[in-house]
């Protein structure tokens, strides 16, 4: 992503302790949410189809390890690394109690010190889900990471938050909130408030992206996370209807490859391969 920033301003950025703070907060409202289950089950969907039992999966951003979990109980070996030291220790807590032992590492790692990884692979594939990766000013920076911990014709999974969100513009047009609406149209981020810290948050077309990550990795694919199913801010709405939820999420699944369409999602999941040598 062509973003100029100092190593150090990226340092302070990934040090902030906005994202501590929610962790406790954190499945609570977006992983247990209607939306937060919807969203999530239309990448589990896809992941369902590519993953296969005895692969290593890096997984970037984990959170409160949601998705390691889910992808250890179907024989996946996955190591999985945050910058919150808060989000691991949730994501530990959250494994121990698991009624068998699961093939999952939680070690607290930021995007651009991969390097120092216990495990430097190589892994089968990469996954990064729900914008992790949208608070890295430099992509292509991870993408050079990855290139020696992907094994040749491995994969990377990366679920970011998308540069037009149709929901989004709609709902707040309505309410005449402008720069909302159009927040992520901005050259150079736009600042977030976690957990009472500013995060700069980038929202990088697909163009950008698949330039941020060649030529190593090649977008073999790519879809709309979130077309129909709205985007989480929304929850208060939702939660009292699930029965839409559930049929705004079988929508999405019909027509989120559809080309113009899945551009307009909240979330834009892509398929990156690593080229062979």
């Amino acid at each position: 992503m062509p973003v100029n920033i100092t190593t150090r301003a990226l340092a302070a950025m990934n040090d902030r302790k906005g994202f501590d703070r929610i962790a406790g907060e954190y499945d609570r409202h977006f992983t247990y949410s209607v939306i937060g289950q919807a969203q999530r089950s239309l990448v589990h969907g896809v992941l369902r189809n590519r993953l296969r039992e005895g692969q290593r999966i890096l997984e970037l951003n984990c959170g409160t390890g949601e998705d390691a979990v889910y992808l250890a109980y179907r024989g996946i070996s996955v190591l999985a690394c945050d910058a919150s030291q808060s989000m691991i220790d949730v994501a530990r807590e959250k494994l121990s109690r698991c009624a068998v032992g699961l093939p999952v590492t939680f070690v607290v790692c930021r995007n651009e010190a991969l390097n120092t990884l216990p495990d430097k692979g190589p892994f089968d594939s990469v996954l990064s889900n729900f914008g992790g990766l949208n608070c890295s000013a430099d992509l292509s920076s991870v993408a050079q990471a990855l290139a020696e911990c992907v094994r040749p014709k491995g994969e990377l999974w990366l679920c970011l938050m998308g540069r037009f969100c149709l929901w989004e513009v709609l709902w707040y047009s309505a309410h005449r909130q402008w720069k909302k609406a159009f927040r992520r149209l901005r050259s150079g981020g736009t600042e977030a408030r976690i957990g009472g810290e500013d995060i700069r948050v980038f929202y990088p077309s697909v163009r950008q992206v698949r330039a941020a990550f060649s030529p190593t990795f090649k977008l073999a694919e790519w879809r709309g996370i979130g077309v129909s199913v709205p985007p989480s801010f929304l929850e208060p709405f939702f939660h009292h209807h699930p029965a839409v939820v559930r049929f705004l999420t079988g929508t999405d699944r019909l027509i989120g490859r559809l080309p113009v369409i899945r551009g307009i999602a909240d979330h834009i999941l892509f398929r990156f391969t690593r080229e062979t040598e």
